[in-house]
C-alpha cells in the first residue's frame, strides 16, 4: 500500500499555476525524490503536502485517509509529517539533545531520554548531545535536523533541499550517510533537490519536474538510460545528440556507424510510415563513446575536464559535431590531438528531430 498519494495536485501563486496535474504515490518505506530546475513547483509540492498550502484542485491522501483536498484542510501537526528545512531551523540557544528533545510528546523524561539517545546513536550525535550548534560542523547540523525531525516517528519525512548550503564533497557524502540512516529508522522519506547527484544517491524513485509536471517519475537508472523524453534526457546526466537515420526497427545509421538495439517507435520517427528513410535523433552519453587507439574513427579533442580518476573529453567529430568521451585519466591527451573512439552503446535512446 503507498504511504502518500498526490492525485490531480494544483497550486497557484496570485493566479498563476506553479503545479499542474501533478500525480504522485509513495509506498511505505520508500524514499522518494522530486527533482528538477527551479521554479518548477517541487517545493510547492511539498508544502502542500505538509499541509502549509492550500490545493487549488486535486487530493493528497496519507496513509489512506485524504489530508488535503476538496472540503478538507488537516492542519500540519495533525498530519504526523516531520520536516528537514534547507537551513536546519536548529534552536542556537539548546544543546544538541535538547534540539532533538524537541519534538517529543512522551511525559515521562526517561522514555524522552531513551529516545534522545536511541537517535543520537543512529545519527552518529551521542558524543555531541551536550554541544551547542554553532559548535558543530555544517554536516552534523544536518544531523541533528534529521534526528529532531525523526524524534516523533513521523509517518512521513520531508527534505526540502538539506544539502544546499554544504560543500559538493561533504554533501556526496552526506546524502549516502543520510539515505542509510532513514533506511535503518524505517521512515519514509521524500527529498526535494535541483542536484542530480543527491537524487541518485538517495532516492529509490526520482520524479523529474518541469513547470509544474512530472516529466517521468522512475529509478535513476532508466531516467539515464531510458529518459521518456529530451527533458529528461538533457536534464539527467551528460550527453549529446546526433542525427541518424533509421534503416529499420532495429538498426540506425549515423556518422560513427550503425547501432543496433530496440529502438522505441522507430516508425513513427520522422516518417508517416515504416521504412527507411526515417531521420531521428540519436542520445549519446559520455560512457557511451569508449577511447580505442585502434579504432578507424578519429575526433579531435576540443575540450577536457579533468576529475581525477577520469577525463571528461570534448570530442570533435570529421562534420564539426562534438560528443562527450569519458576516459581512464591515465589517457591524458593534449588539446587538438586526434584519438581513435568506437561506440559501445547499450541503450539506444532516439528522439524526434528538433524543428
Amino acid at each position: 500500500m503507498n504511504l502518500l498519494e498526490i492525485q490531480g495536485l494544483h497550486h497557484a501563486y496570485n493566479g498563476a499555476e506553479v503545479v499542474r496535474g501533478l500525480d504522485f504515490a509513495l509506498p511505505r518505506g520508500a524514499i522518494g525524490c522530486l527533482l528538477g530546475p527551479s521554479g518548477c513547483g517541487k517545493t510547492t509540492v511539498l508544502r502542500c503536502i505538509a499541509g502549509f498550502e492550500p490545493l487549488r484542485a486535486g487530493r493528497i491522501l496519507l496513509n489512506g485517509a485524504l489530508v488535503s483536498g476538496p472540503g478538507a484542510m488537516l492542519p500540519p501537526e495533525r498530519r504526523h509529517i516531520g520536516m528537514v528545512f534547507q537551513d536546519y531551523a536548529l534552536f542556537p540557544h539548546l544543546t544538541v539533545a535538547e534540539n532533538i528533545a524537541f519534538g517529543l510528546r512522551d511525559p515521562a523524561r526517561e522514555a524522552r531520554a531513551a529516545r534522545v539517545r536511541e537517535l543520537a546513536a543512529l545519527t552518529g550525535l551521542a558524543g555531541a548531545l551536550r554541544h551547542y550548534p554553532h559548535e558543530l560542523s555544517g554536516g552534523q547540523q544536518q544531523r541533528v535536523a534529521l534526528a529532531r525531525a525523526l524524534g516523533p516517528r513521523p509517518a512521513l519525512l520531508l527534505l526540502d533541499e538539506p544539502f544546499s548550503n554544504l560543500d559538493v564533497d561533504l554533501r556526496e557524502r552526506l546524502s549516502l550517510e543520510v539515505r542509510d540512516i532513514i533506511k535503518a529508522s524505517g521512515a519514509t522519506a521524500i527529498l526535494v533537490t535541483h542536484d542530480q547527484q543527491e537524487a541518485f544517491a538517495m532516492a529509490d524513485e526520482i520524479g523529474v519536474m518541469r513547470e509544474g509536471r512530472i516529466e517521468q517519475c522512475d529509478t535513476a537508472y532508466n531516467l539515464y538510460h531510458r529518459p521518456a523524453n529530451r527533458f529528461v534526457a538533457d536534464f539527467v546526466g551528460q550527453g549529446v545528440f546526433l542525427p541518424a537515420k533509421v534503416l529499420n526497427a532495429r538498426t540506425v545509421e549515423m556518422e560513427l556507424g550503425t547501432l543496433q538495439g530496440e529502438i522505441p517507435g522507430a516508425c513513427r520517427i520522422g516518417c508517416d510510415a515504416c521504412g527507411k528513410g526515417c531521420f531521428t535523433d540519436i542520445l549519446l552519453r559520455p560512457d557511451d563513446v569508449v577511447h580505442d587507439d585502434d579504432a578507424p574513427i578519429k575526433a579531435e579533442v576540443a575540450h577536457k575536464a579533468f576529475r581525477g580518476a577520469e577525463i571528461l573529453y570534448t570530442l570533435k567529430l570529421a562534420s564539426g559535431r562534438r560528443v562527450l568521451a569519458l576516459v581512464p585519466s591515465h589517457h591524458n591527451h593534449a588539446l587538438g590531438e586526434r584519438i581513435g573512439i568506437r561506440l559501445d552503446v547499450d541503450h539506444v535512446v532516439v528522439f524526434q528531430p528538433e524543428r
